[in-house]
């Protein structure tokens, strides 16, 4: 039997229409730096980013009676608003099957190592608290007939902690906290984007004290570029991860985060070396992650070269047509590539025969409308020949209809119609796609509250770098939610941001400018087009997926050399618009340069495969196999255990980036609290630790 849901039911779930924004607050006030009459905003504090992460740390500090802003590059335009899969996971404690044990949780989240206990342990035993207060605001998520959430598995998560309300689950989760935004009057400032963080020395320490701002509101004759001057005592930097760092991405367009921003100011980064690759179709068209039921309803995979001639490639790799069908539908719940599972015939080497198809030059396509082909001198593909493990999955879901086609409308209808939104048509046609970049793991470095190490600055969403290694699939949404949350506590309890401060600023504004100034000049040969071009280029080909320690190095000196001559010879811009997009690819080009930078760190030291990567050398100990035999340039290091226990931190310098390891952060389970003697630190504050501050 097939599932039949209503139309409207499916339109309401796939076009999420977005609230309209408040008219904007005009400056009342302004100073003049270096010439430029520069418009004055001032707020206790300023969020830069307007995705779910964001929206929630700023409806927090609002309902607590704090004065705060959101600055966003484009509003209902970044990943959380604009991304998806089939359907969309949010991974919170599985509170109404089995139940769940918050230390067993906080386990599976830090799973993969270089993962702080304690953050793990937050994000676990708030994940019930921000689920509630996202049904509270409206979040439509699925429940069965006595109350429980519905639940299923999802990547690295054997217990069943994901839930969903279709693909546009994260979409919805804007749509809810930016309504409750806008209901709580929260200004926001759109198109406007942070190009530099502004600092004030306070003996030996320095402090946040404001931004500077390109708002195209803003632009006038006297100031073209629209420079606008952000004053405030707190700034959360929630715009997410570098998307733009990869040619072969998932991610929306024009998703630049906030790490060359955060390594500008001094801001130390974590973890750049993580970070999840899997199966997506092209930006170029309509970027979605292919997880889940796409390829769960297990659909023909097939290449196609220069010359239109089509390649059964996966059948090079695998033995049988059973084992080539139920390592498809793995990817399901498997996704992210992990180089371990390129071994024993594992799903991750799917990841891999369709990347040696790209990278021979052949385009990839999912054909729902045909059943995966027979492996040669193996038997047919059969629904009664699938591993356990699929088969039970099918049984269960009643997916046992003869075509892919079929069985994808059956579990989930909406993947259909998504695609249909975007005109294509998946029953009709087949769907192209490759493995592409999807998710940073690393970012600023952050602790239990979301401080960074510059006073008055934290992070949360994307743009911190909490995850580790791995990290259950919807693990990202749930830890934005939790801790957008806890920022605006500890924001709150420290009373910085109750007002809007009156500080003058124009010193390290008039700073800031000089070095927006120095970059930007129209004489430069150096164009945006020519950076992003040289950036993407070089981590897709030599920092993807698939690495080896010589084309690292490499890339590594291409990227200082790059730097150097930005540094020398600055950009040049077309327009006023594109200013903030020469910024914004300057600081691309120092973020690449660190996650480089941190890499060949990495492997210099003993650094193996591990997550998104697997790291080649032909003295490694791991071989993938094939069918045809052993894939020798495909030999990869193992992970030495020792590298999970720690963190590579990475700061820039003078001359360079310094960089170093720091161990985890532990967690004591045997601890236990007691409600009378523990209580008092909840009453006076002291859980906040504000001396640190």
């Amino acid at each position: 039997m097939t599932i039949d849901v209503p139309q409207h039911i499916l339109d309401a779930l796939t076009d999420v229409d977005m609230p309209r924004l408040s008219p904007e607050a005009v400056s009342s006030e302004t100073v003049r730096l270096a010439g430029t009459d520069v418009p004055v905003y001032r707020a206790g504090c300023v969020i830069v980013g307007s995705g779910a992460a964001g929206l929630r740390a700023a409806v927090e500090l609002k309902r607590r009676g704090d004065d705060v802003a959101i600055v966003s590059q484009s509003a209902w335009g970044g990943t959380s608003a604009c991304s998806g899969s089939d359907k969309q996971t949010l991974h919170t404690a599985n509170t109404a099957d089995q139940g769940d044990n918050y230390k067993a949780m906080a386990r599976a989240i830090r799973a993969g190592g270089a993962m702080d206990e304690d953050t793990a342990y937050v994000e676990a035993v708030g994940s019930s608290r921000m689920m509630a207060s996202l049904q509270f605001l409206g979040l439509p998520l699925p429940q069965e007939p006595l109350g429980g959430t519905l639940r299923y598995q999802t990547d690295h998560d054997e217990v069943g902690r994901a839930t969903s309300c279709g693909p546009r689950t994260s979409r919805l989760m804007v749509k809810v906290l930016a309504e409750e935004a806008i209901r709580l009057g929260i200004p926001f400032y759109n198109h406007a984007t942070v190009v530099k963080i502004l600092k004030e020395e306070r003996g030996p320490e320095s402090r946040i004290c404001g931004a500077l701002v390109m708002k195209a509101g803003d632009r006038c004759e006297n100031n073209p570029i629209g420079l606008a001057l952000f004053v405030c005592n707190v700034l959360v930097l929630a715009a997410g991860g570098p998307g733009e760092l990869y040619r072969d991405s998932v991610y929306p367009n024009g998703c630049f985060g906030s790490l060359g921003l955060a390594l500008e100011a001094g801001i130390e980064l974590v973890n750049l070396t993580e970070s999840q690759f899997g199966i997506g179709t092209r930006r170029e068209g309509f970027p979605w992650n292919l997880s889940g039921t796409y390829v769960q309803a297990i659909p023909h995979l097939f290449s196609v070269d220069a010359d239109g001639n089509e390649h059964h490639f996966l059948a090079e790799y695998y033995r049988t047509t059973q084992e080539l069908a139920s390592n498809v539908f793995r990817k399901g719940y498997q996704w992210p590539f992990h180089s371990t599972r390129m071994l024993d015939f594992g799903s991750s080497l799917v990841d891999l025969a369709i990347y040696r198809e790209s990278i021979a030059g052949r385009q990839v396509f999912m054909d729902f409308n045909r059943n995966p082909l027979t492996v040669p001198g193996d038997l047919p593909f059969s629904l009664e020949r699938l591993d356990r493990d699929v088969s039970q999955y099918l049984g269960n879901a009643g997916a046992r209809q003869e075509m892919p086609i079929d069985r994808l409308r059956h579990m989930n209808p909406l993947s259909i119609e998504l695609y249909r939104r975007y005109k294509i048509n998946i029953a009709e046609q087949p769907l192209e796609f490759a493995v592409n970049n999807q998710h940073m793991n690393g970012g600023i470095m952050v602790d239990t509250w979301g401080r960074s190490n510059v006073a008055g600055c934290y992070a949360i969403g994307e743009a911190a770098g909490t995850h580790g290694v791995t990290r259950p699939g919807g693990a990202a949404l749930n830890a934005g939610q939790v801790f957008g949350t806890r920022v605006a506590e500890h924001i709150s309890a420290s009373g910085k941001a109750r007002m809007p401060p009156e500080a003058d600023i124009r010193i390290a504004a008039e700073q800031g400018m000089a070095e927006i100034s120095t970059l930007l000049r129209s004489d430069s040969e150096l164009s945006v087009k020519a950076i992003r071009t040289e950036v993407q280029a070089r981590m897709s080909d030599k920092a993807g997926l698939i690495c080896d320690p010589r084309s690292v190095a490499e890339a590594l000196q291409e990227a200082r050399l790059l730097n150097k001559s930005i540094s020398t010879h600055g950009i040049a811009y077309d327009r006023a618009a594109e200013a903030a997009r020469a910024v914004q690819w300057c600081q691309m080009a120092i973020a690449s340069e660190a996650v480089l930078a941190a890499l060949d760190f990495f492997i210099a030291n003993g650094g193996g495969s591990r997550g998104a990567r697997a790291i080649c050398d032909r003295n490694g100990e791991s071989l993938p196999l094939s069918k045809s035999g052993p894939l020798e340039a495909f030999r990869f290091r193992k992970e030495r255990d020792e590298h999970r226990q720690e963190q590579i931190v990475v700061r820039m310098g003078t001359g360079g980036f310094d960089i170093h390891t720091r161990q985890n952060r532990t967690f004591d389970e045997s601890a236990r609290s007691f409600f009378e003697r523990d209580w008092p630190a909840w009453l006076t504050g002291r859980i906040y630790d504000l001396e640190k501050s």
